[in-house]
């Protein structure tokens, strides 16, 4: 039993860890940051426009068909990590099963493209 219990201690040295950084860059703000604003650290900052008065304002409905290509672009790309590594083992099966979803990416990215979802008017 003590054998399978100390099995688990690293975990627990992690998961302590992670909870004293958690807590630390929590509070570390609170305690550091200067309490003085001015004209320039109220600006409107990376977006480039003031904040809006309502936050149900409607806008642009690019900004989700942006949103959606890119986790979906993202998320395919992400099975090629896993693929990779293991390249070696699944043999020309594996390798042409990646091709043909490869193809079917591009032709996906090819429709998008045509259709003017990357364009930003």
């Amino acid at each position: 039993m003590q054998e399978l219990l100390s099995s688990y201690l690293p975990i627990l040295i992690f998961l302590g860890l992670s909870a004293v950084i958690g807590l630390a860059l929590l509070v570390a703000p609170f305690l550091i940051a200067l309490k003085r604003p001015d004209p320039e650290k109220v600006s409107a900052y990376e977006c480039g426009f003031e904040a809006f008065d309502d936050a149900r304002m409607r806008f642009d409905v690019r900004f989700y068909l942006v949103s959606i290509l890119f986790i979906i672009f993202d998320l395919e790309v992400a099975f090629l990590f896993p693929w990779a590594v293991a390249f070696h083992d699944v043999g020309w099966f594996g390798f042409w099963s990646m091709i043909a979803f490869l193809v079917v990416l591009t032709i996906g990215f090819i429709y998008e493209w045509r259709k003017g979802a990357l364009e930003w008017d």
